[in-house]
């Protein structure tokens, strides 16, 4: 890297920047639950001097991605077997209490935008392509979710979601787990169309818990 490039990424790496960066790249599983961020290698890394390095892990540590150990630094928290469920069942019921209010405000627009987005679910699924079924699924309940037009909800859904995201790459080695969550994508776009509230929450409580709880055990 010359100097000047380096002087580039100075300038324009943000602490708010680099934490989005490592958000991303926990969420993808670059950095296991029990890995350690260490701030002169990230510092290196980005370009930058420690100070914003060490501003973006404290904001990551605020909001649960990390924590800030003595004497360890940061570190990707590992989660005990009772708190993933606990986890994944809160989360279970926010999205099914999005679906259920997305039933009844999504627009033909929006339900035609998931439509596609379940199209490019299909292929990646079809091609074998574990990682970008997951990138494309993630971009399906996005949508979903923009659909119950309830930022709090959204904020509180897309938060937990961030936290349980290296666990949920996981899951797609599961034998079968692509093609069942293909199949209950398209019965929850079908419970949307009708308008059906509650047929919508139900199947998407389920496309979260049952396979989690599965996940869990198999860990």
């Amino acid at each position: 890297m010359t100097s000047e490039k380096s002087g580039h990424l100075c300038s324009v790496r943000s602490s708010d920047e680099i934490r989005k960066a490592l958000e991303a790249e926990i969420a993808h599983g670059e950095h296991p639950p029990g890995a350690r961020l260490e701030e002169e290698g990230l510092a290196r890394r980005f370009g930058v001097s420690r100070t914003p390095i060490r501003e973006a892990l404290i904001m990551l540590s605020a909001s649960g991605v990390i924590e800030l150990r003595p004497h360890r630094g940061a570190i990707v928290p590992p989660l005990s077997r009772e708190r993933l469920v606990s986890m994944f069942e809160i989360l279970a019921e926010l999205e099914g209490t999005c679906g259920s209010i997305a039933a009844q405000r999504m627009t033909p627009s929006e339900l035609a935008s998931l439509r596609e987005q379940q199209h490019l679910c299909v292929e990646a699924a079809q091609a074998g392509e574990a990682d970008r079924y997951h990138f494309e699924n993630t971009r399906f309940h996005a949508i979903l979710y923009e659909g119950c037009h309830n930022q709090f909800l959204v904020e509180e859904i897309k938060r937990l979601r961030r936290r349980l995201q290296p666990y949920s790459r996981m899951r797609m080695d599961i034998m079968g787990h692509i093609d069942r969550s293909i199949k209950e994508h398209y019965a929850i776009i079908e419970a949307l169309r009708k308008g059906d509230a509650g047929r919508t929450r139900e199947l998407l409580k389920s496309h979260i818990s049952i396979q989690d709880q599965q996940f869990i055990l198999d860990r």
